[in-house]
């Protein structure tokens, strides 16, 4: 007999965090860091460098395939440690293609039972999803949990 998620008492053993690794998904990383050491489950830091847009981490000018990925290493490196000293076991995954098919490819090649991203912060009653985000709420086939930036209050 199957067990359903509900039922299992610890339904989350990979917890996937979907980043860019700038500031702006500081609270989705804390939260997502939290999840996992207190589920116990792996946390699978996924950074998908987008080839058709500059590097975030350095100005477009200057910016080397090669020195881009060693820098988001490096980065998703760090998230990793923070994890680690919060009791999670934890790894990363830097990837080049389309961010959002990126991230639901390596939830499913990982078998993440949670993915949590990030969505910039807008005040107006207008407020949407980033693109990215919006992509993987609407396509994962597992709970997508998306952290607003600190401070961002809903309307």
């Amino acid at each position: 007999m199957a067990t359903s998620p509900l039922s299992d008492p610890h339904p989350f053993s990979t917890v996937l965090l979907a980043t860019d690794l700038t500031s702006a998904s500081g609270a989705a990383t804390e939260q997502a860091i939290e999840l996992a050491a207190q589920l116990g489950a792996r946390l699978l830091v996924v950074n998908v460098i987008d080839p058709g847009r500059g590097g975030l981490l350095r100005p477009l000018n200057r910016v080397r395939p090669v020195e881009e990925r060693e820098d988001r290493a490096a980065v998703a490196q760090d998230v990793v440690e923070r994890a680690r000293q919060a009791g999670a076991r934890a790894t990363f995954l830097v990837w080049d293609g389309d961010p959002g098919d990126g991230i639901l490819a390596a939830a499913e090649a990982e078998s993440a039972d949670l993915i949590v991203v990030g969505t910039r912060g807008r005040t107006a009653v207008g407020r949407m999803l980033g693109s990215v985000s919006d992509y993987v709420v609407h396509r994962s086939p597992v709970p997508v949990l998306v952290v607003r930036p600190d401070g961002d209050e809903p309307d």
